[in-house]
């Protein structure tokens, strides 16, 4: 039996988490980039002590709400290409189901994040403690249930051991570039401050470096030779792209093969947009030369990408009879969806055993000549969307066109998340370097964007981080504004208001739906809001100004960069202005039966329009 240490389950766990590394461009840096909290009874004495006896080595930040934490820390892992990342801890009950929400947002985006809820009494003596959920049928349930179809690794530490192989099977998850995405330990509150002879050797130094899976010689064999046959191929690049750092290798594989890039969402960035074969955004969202490519591929090279279904518009995107789907994947389960023929490898390890293996292979010339004419038009179209005018209220558009003109470029990160400002973003927001574009677009979670800018902020400093907002997700969810003042992290705030769920509404209208409780005017009230954003923001610590239009928000922008803290920039947008150019059908289920004349004539597009999708 080797040395032993005794300590509580709450230090034993802080202690561990201070002593897990990973090395960074030759720099070895803690793994956690710090432990977020909101303490109540089920983790002040536990966990709160603990955290506290190791602050200066892993450092504990304070927030406002519990969900708010739990994005930053996700956008913290995000930004740090999943390489680094964050632990979460809160009391039972409302604190740790506040956080299911984020847990589904990593789930989905497949980022590590280390949930630890406080939980009931092991021993049941003061069973139902405060905050207690009683399942009549089953004894061993907590709220801390609703985590596990939102977690990656579940488990419940009823005796101070279990933590030994529960924190390394943890480490496992946070750190596998396949397994990644949130671990939930639930935390007993009892045995948090139970002790144990912990064995010294788990409190060693442990390094943890990324895996970079190669790809199987018959599975490769078989990619090089779909791609050699292919006539009209195209890379869709996805957020694998990002996390495996193969920017350059995809820029490499384009240049010498002749293929065009389209980029998800989360593969936005993935590529510079000025590269001549980068052709934006793909899908519902997309711009208008990546879908005139994509509708008539014949082979898509989904690299890093989970297919969902604004990437695909619903299955429907691709018209072409003979396409064949290779799907370059580190999980299986991405890389065969709908008959794909899987790659299953790390994107840059496969990026370049597929570039050798077509040593000499470029696609035909034409390929690159329509994409040049198609990004032309595209481009064209962009530039008039984000144009000055002299309406009445500006477009979603014509605000980015602000942003891009005056704090766009390397060295700043647009954040965003949920409504119609990611469609407008995807599209019109020029990303020129990796991960300078942040989108929560896998949960699409309202409430995401500030605290997700704070994370980013966290993970990189030097940057100008700014989030775009519209007024119904800052409603939702607007505290960690407080908390960035709180730590001296600046971020801009552009908030566009609409007054209401402009996105939503247009939907509504899209699918033959009257105006109806999206809009603040078409909501039930006795009384209209007039909601007062900037003295809102203000009274959070915030410099906050409203403008009157783009004139005004280009001179807000330019001054807020002289601010010594976060500043938030108010401005009245229009909610029904979107830009018409590019974008596809979206599979969005319309009545198939109505008294409304509306309905019926959309049901029948809709019907028309589900001929188009691939099923399988």
């Amino acid at each position: 039996m080797g040395k032993t240490i005794r300590l509580t389950m709450a230090q034993a766990v802080a202690h561990f988490l201070k002593k897990q590394m990973t090395v960074i461009d030759g720099r070895k840096l803690p793994i956690f980039g710090g432990v977020w909290a909101i303490f109540g009874h089920g983790n002040v004495a536990g966990m709160g002590e603990a955290l506290y006896q190791v602050r200066d080595e892993l450092p504990t930040f304070r927030a406002h709400n519990e969900q708010g934490m739990a994005h930053a820390a996700i956008a913290y892992a995000k930004t740090s290409f999943r390489q680094r990342f964050m632990a979460c801890t809160t009391s039972i009950g409302p604190g740790a189901l506040n956080m299911v929400t984020a847990a589904g947002v990593a789930h989905v985006n497949r980022i590590p994040v280390l949930f630890l809820p406080g939980d009931v009494f092991a021993n049941r003596a003061p069973d139902p403690v405060l905050q207690q959920i009683e399942a009549f049928g089953d004894g061993t349930v907590s709220a801390n249930d609703a985590f596990r179809p939102v977690s990656r690794y579940f488990d419940r530490i009823t005796r101070p051991e279990q933590i030994i192989t529960a924190l390394k099977r943890a480490m496992q998850v946070l750190t596998d570039p396949l397994d990644c995405g949130p671990v939930t330990l639930a935390l007993c509150q009892d045995v948090q401050a139970e002790a144990f002879d912990y064995p010294e050797s788990f409190f060693e130094e442990l390094v943890w470096t990324q895996r970079r899976p190669r790809p199987d010689e018959d599975e490769l064999a078989n990619a090089i030779a779909l791609i050699r046959k292919s006539e009209k191929p195209v890379i869709v690049a996805g957020g694998g792209v990002l996390y495996s750092q193969a920017t350059k290798e995809l820029a490499t594989f384009a240049e010498a093969h002749g293929v065009p890039v389209v980029v998800t969402q989360a593969g936005k960035s993935a590529i510079d947009e000025t590269h001549p074969l980068a052709l934006g955004s793909v899908g519902v969202t997309g711009t208008s030369a990546a879908n005139a490519i994509v509708e008539e591929t014949d082979l898509v090279i989904a690299v890093g990408t989970r297919c969902q279904d604004f990437t695909t518009g619903s299955w429907a995107l691709f018209k072409n009879e003979k396409l064949s789907i290779l799907g370059l994947n580190i999980a299986a389960y991405d890389a065969l969806k709908h008959d794909g023929h899987p790659l299953v490898t790390d994107a840059r390890e496969g990026l370049k055993a597929l570039s050798a293996g077509l040593s000499g292979w470029k696609a035909p010339a034409v390929l690159a000549e329509k994409a040049t004419r198609e990004k032309k038009i595209w481009l064209e179209a962009a530039a008039k969307a984000m144009a000055t005018t002299n309406t009445a209220l500006p477009s979603d558009a014509q605000v980015i066109g602000a942003v891009t003109r005056t704090i766009g470029g390397e060295k700043s990160i647009v954040v965003c998340a949920a409504g119609g400002l990611p469609g407008e973003l995807h599209k019109l927001w020029p990303a020129t370097a990796a991960a300078s574009y942040h989108m929560e677009y896998g949960f699409s979670c309202m409430g995401y964007e500030i605290a997700g800018a704070l994370g980013v902020k966290m993970a990189r400093p030097e940057k100008d981080v700014i989030a775009m907002v519209g007024d119904g997700s800052y409603m939702m969810l607007n505290s960690e504004l407080a908390t960035s003042v709180m730590l001296g992290l600046k971020i801009t705030v552009v908030l566009l208001d609409n007054r209401g769920f402009g996105c939503i509404n247009r939907l509504q209208m899209a699918t033959g739906g009257a105006n109806f409780n999206n809009l603040l005017k078409d909501a039930r009230h006795e009384v209209m809001p007039e909601i007062d954003f900037r003295a809102h923001a203000e009274s959070m610590g915030a410099v906050a100004v409203k403008v009157a239009s783009i004139a005004e928000l280009e001179q807000a922008i330019e001054a807020s960069k002289k601010n010594d803290r976060t500043s938030v920039i108010v401005i009245d947008t229009d909610p029904l202005i979107t830009t018409e150019e590019g974008g596809h059908w979206w599979d969005v289920v319309v009545p198939e039966v109505s008294p409304r004349a509306e309905v019926n004539k959309a049901r029948a597009d809709y019907e028309q329009a589900r001929n188009s999708q691939r099923i399988g």
